[in-house]
């Protein structure tokens, strides 16, 4: 076994994680030398327990790490280790980095400029288009936008950077055999050919409540930033933010109706003081100074449309379909001339679209 088949076959383990490895290869000399030492010699490594180092005992005759690889080319994929020139030194530099990717795609140097976009799974009209536009922009600007592939904000953030013809990664909380969720099979593929889709997990391993908490490091590990879009008070972005804050990593939120669940969780991060976003200038500026001169490129469009709390309230109310004008005075409990105002500046914002029988109905916008 050589060093970076010693990786492959500590990241199959269970109960053994990064930050043991790391006391391990330090007290050993190298990942090698764990498969090779005793009871004895494993208890006198700092932090190493009993159950820990009977879990290393009797696992490690047992993980078959050369098929481990040949599954993973089996699906077009290839691990990545910590002592291997691809694996993102970014990452690197966490507390607990994993100790190897799986990697469907590329991981190249230029995702060092990465920024993470990240929010609720059910998200509203108003977060998506803030999604959309963010991560445009920002792949047009040169930035890797990273996410987690989940429904929602994750596949906004992902499909917009694909338009803008930039760079995705996906992290997902399961083996890359075993995608989740399914209906974002097509997405991953497109994503594979202009970034990566990735994952710590051995094969096989299935998603559960655990995973993703655990690959939520990964989004934020990977970024120089994390924005969150939309999120409630009990999201799992919230998972990722925290983490961001212990890596120091800088924190944006987008700010969102008062009234609304779904922005409850930005406006608290907000008031604790995350950093507001209102165009991705706000985002660029806080790291301009970073990147060498010439390495990004300017958007053609850097700000996306400020909306009232009134004019969300109308695309929210339209976002489960078209309405009629009366039905949207009705539901909104505003006068009708307030939302007949409202809708024509709407309209000129390109946001909805007024049909026949004075019907109204969102735009599928485009990202520019």
């Amino acid at each position: 076994m050589n060093e970076r088949e010693a990786y492959i076959a500590l990241n199959m383990m269970e109960k053994v994680g990064p930050v043991t490895v790391r006391a391990m290869v330090a007290g050993f000399g190298s990942a090698a030398a764990i498969f090779d030492a005793g009871k004895d010699e494993l208890l006198r490594i700092q932090g190493i327990g009993s159950e820990c180092a009977g879990a290393i005992l009797n696992q490690k005759g047992e993980l078959d790490w050369q098929g481990e690889q040949v599954k993973a080319a089996a699906i077009g994929a290839h691990i990545v280790t910590q002592i291997d020139a691809e694996y993102p030194k970014q990452l690197l530099s966490i507390h607990d980095p994993p100790l190897a990717l799986y990697v469907q795609g590329e991981l190249e140097n230029r995702d060092s400029h990465s920024i993470a976009i990240v929010g609720t799974r059910h998200a509203t009209h108003y977060g998506l288009q803030s999604a959309e536009k963010l991560a445009f922009q920002l792949a047009t600007c040169g930035f890797t936008v990273v996410s987690g592939l989940a429904e929602g904000i994750d596949t906004m953030a992902h499909r917009a950077a694909l338009k803008a013809k930039g760079r995705t990664i996906a992290v997902i909380g399961s083996g890359l055999d075993c995608l989740y969720p399914m209906s974002n099979k097509q997405l991953a593929q497109e994503i594979t050919g202009c970034g990566a889709v990735i994952s710590e997990f051995p094969m096989g391993r299935k998603p559960d409540k655990t995973t993703f908490p655990i690959r939520n490091r990964i989004v934020s590990g990977l970024s120089k930033g994390v924005i969150v879009v939309e999120a409630g008070v009990k999201s799992g972005s919230l998972i990722t933010v925290n983490q961001a804050m212990e890596q120091g990593r800088s924190v944006f939120a987008v700010p969102g109706r008062i009234d609304s669940p779904a922005s409850q969780g930005c406006l608290k991060l907000i008031k604790d003081g995350a950093k507001l976003v209102t165009g991705v200038d706000d985002v660029i500026a806080e790291y301009e100074f970073l990147i060498p001169p010439g390495s990004l490129r300017k958007p053609e469009v850097v700000s996306m449309p400020v909306l009232s709390s009134e004019e969300i309230c109308l695309t929210e109310l339209l976002s489960a379909g078209e309405q009629d004008v009366d039905s949207l005075i009705r539901r909104s409990g505003m006068k009708a001339q307030t939302v007949n105002s409202l809708l024509v500046g709407l309209e000129m914002k390109r946001i909805i679209r007024m049909q026949p029988g004075r019907m109204v109905e969102l735009i599928n916008r485009g990202s520019k």
